[in-house]
């Protein structure tokens, strides 16, 4: 297998879904609680980009497996095995080693932080596995969008803070004589959640838009997705709709008490982010229309990082 083939095996141009909010929480700890644990971000770097690649290498490799239709709507180049004719022993190779590292450097950052990274970080492990694997992936279920918003967007986001500051900031949990005794810092939650606003809802407009440009396919492929039980117009109305609500997390910025200008940078996205939806509406189609719901997720985001980190300096 060739480093090419690897990048496609493993999607490398879909990572920024992963790696955004992880610079978002980042940026954030430093913002808010003036904290930055290099050795911390390194080992959740690895973690959290070794099992983003495997998961896309699992779902290309459940989906050359489960083919009903092998042909026509561009089958033999969207699948990197078709498209290269890899051999499955290869792929799970790739897949088994990307596991090793994610679960190493995670198991490593729960040695050197507390037990709130081990649950969550085994809990978002357990969601993408059952995102391609099980008799019912979530996948190929109407639920793809909501898992993959919640946790791409705001469990990233609140770990990659999280494992920067002391934990009595966020989250403190302890087992003694038998009783669980949780602590939770509201307000600091309920921020990093409005914080997470833009990644939480473009990630899952991209997983919309994606199964909006599929829905053909996934009829003929029995994967029950989202727009395949709603239609193809109520999903456009909804991908429209999570855009315009991504935009509410200007009101955190102004609860964080930034200086007004940053929120109306950030304003300015909206007027591309527009244009990208109208042209999404009018044409649904991996090869022309879908990189626009990408695009509208990095606009919204880097935004959202580049207000942060002016925050930070000031």
């Amino acid at each position: 297998m060739t480093v090419g083939q690897y990048l496609k095996l493993v999607e490398i141009k879909t990572k920024a879904a992963s790696m955004i909010p992880f610079c978002i929480g980042t940026l954030y700890a430093v913002f808010r609680f003036q904290e930055f644990r290099l050795t911390h971000f390194l080992l959740m770097l690895i973690s959290l980009l070794s099992f983003d690649m495997a998961t896309t290498a699992i779902n290309n490799y459940i989906d050359y497996k489960k083919a009903v239709k092998t042909h026509g709507y561009g089958y033999e180049v969207h699948n990197a095995i078709v498209q290269h004719k890899l051999k499955e022993s290869t792929v799970v190779g790739v897949i088994v080693t990307l596991l090793l590292a994610a679960m190493t450097s995670g198991f490593v950052l729960f040695l050197q932080t507390d037990i709130i990274i081990l649950l969550l970080g085994g809990l978002s492990f357990m969601v993408g596995f059952l995102y391609s694997l099980g008799p019912i992936a979530i996948s190929r279920m109407p639920l793809g969008e909501l898992f993959s918003g919640l946790f791409m967007g705001f469990v990233i986001i609140f770990i990659s803070t999280y494992i920067h500051i002391d934990n009595q900031q966020l989250v403190t949990l302890f087992i003694e004589n038998g009783y669980l005794d949780i602590h939770i810092n509201i307000i600091e939650v309920i921020l990093i959640f409005f914080i997470s606003i833009p990644a939480i809802l473009g990630i899952a407009n991209i997983m919309l838009a994606n199964n909006i440009c599929d829905i053909e396919e996934d009829i003929e492929n029995k994967r029950y997705t989202l727009p395949v039980y709603i239609g193809k117009p109520n999903a456009l109305i909804l991908f429209r709709c999570l855009y315009y609500a991504s935009y509410l997390d200007l009101i955190a910025l102004l609860l964080l008490q930034v200086n007004p200008i940053i929120p109306l940078l950030v304003l300015l996205t909206f007027i591309p982010v527009r244009k990208n939806i109208k042209l999404f509406t009018e044409k649904q189609t991996k090869a022309e229309t879908f990189g626009l719901a990408v695009q509208n997720f990095m606009l919204t985001n880097i935004a959202r990082i580049a207000a942060i980190g002016i925050a930070a300096m000031m």
